[in-house]
């Protein structure tokens, strides 16, 4: 049977790379991307391109009568730090659009769908070390309540209706192809970009602050892999932790200097998203998802750096 996939959110840091990935394997006529924004020029002419906001429902709805989908992949989201500037939108945004997929697909009987989480679940009271797959969460941002709430909601659509949707807890996500979306890891992105317009960053979080990261190469990876495993090896239908590095900015200000010695970096205090930083983990353990798919990081901290600054000096 061919393929048909729609992408939601497909000019984000995730959609950007993973429409990309998609089209490559299933063909960019198959890969239909969707957003509220208008893409750039390069992802509108590979292939068909939809206007959507996913909290109406409407408008989703005509989208997948059009292109009947066997696959979707939702990424619209407003991201921790840009959340708490407007909880009640976070929330909207991040749950109805959420509800809004999940039915359609349940009338359309789309094969599988994809939403992300976060390790924005965890809280102050989880694990910090090594964090398990199932512990205590008691997230304290509105992205994080919102994510935990999202993550009952399709393991409650898998068990009641029988629908295939699959998930990962996303660690902080490097890439260099796209902007990050206002998260609490974009340090780890801002970092490079300064290395080498300005040879100097201010870090927004502490010296010490040690968070779960991810190459984007690794993330995109990650997720096919996930969508391709067999249904009968899935074992978590909320969503899967899943790392690859941890790691805090002196020590990442430290790998850039391997490559820039003259690059220095300072710490502004009393940002908030320090906040947000703290009631996080510091590493994760993603056994079950290596278990039950094989999932296997390529990218350390030393490949991921030498990438950065390789691909953002072109």
């Amino acid at each position: 049977m061919q393929e048909k996939i729609l992408v939601l959110g497909s000019n984000g840091q995730i959609g950007t790379e993973l429409t990309s990935a998609l089209r490559s394997v299933y063909g960019n006529d198959n890969v239909v991307a969707c957003d509220i924004r208008r893409p750039d020029y390069e992802v509108k002419n590979a292939g068909p391109f939809e206007f959507v906001n996913v909290l109406e429902k409407e408008v989703i709805n005509a989208v997948f009568h059009k292109y009947k989908p066997t696959q979707v992949y939702l990424l619209a989201a407003l991201l921790s730090a840009t959340g708490e500037q407007n909880p009640k939108l976070a929330w909207d945004l991040n749950m109805n659009g959420l509800l809004n997929v999940l039915d359609l697909a349940i009338i359309y009987k789309t094969k599988k769908v994809y939403w992300p989480s976060s390790i924005a679940v965890f809280g102050p009271n989880s694990p910090k070390h090594n964090t398990p797959q199932n512990c205590v969460m008691d997230p304290n941002t509105v992205y994080g309540i919102s994510k935990l709430a999202g993550e009952r909601w399709c393991e409650y659509y898998h068990q009641k209706f029988g629908l295939d949707v699959r998930s990962i807890r996303y660690p902080g996500l490097i890439s260099w192809k796209a902007a990050p979306g206002g998260g609490t890891t974009d340090y780890a992105i801002h970092i490079f970009h300064d290395a080498l317009k300005k040879g100097t960053y201010s870090s927004f979080l502490s010296a010490e602050t040690e968070l779960p990261m991810l190459y984007m190469d690794d993330a995109i990876r990650g997720t096919l892999q996930l969508m391709d495993a067999p249904a009968n090896t899935i074992s978590v239908r909320s969503s899967y932790n899943f790392s690859g590095l941890s790691f805090t900015p002196e020590i990442l200000g430290a790998e850039i200097k391997k490559h820039i010695p003259d690059f220095s970096l300072s710490y502004t205090e009393n940002d908030s998203r320090q906040l947000i930083a703290n009631s996080w983990p510091s590493s994760i353990d993603d056994s079950v998802a290596r278990n039950d798919w094989n999932w296997k990081p390529e990218f350390d901290l030393s490949k991921t750096t030498s990438e950065m600054l390789k691909n953002l000096s072109k």
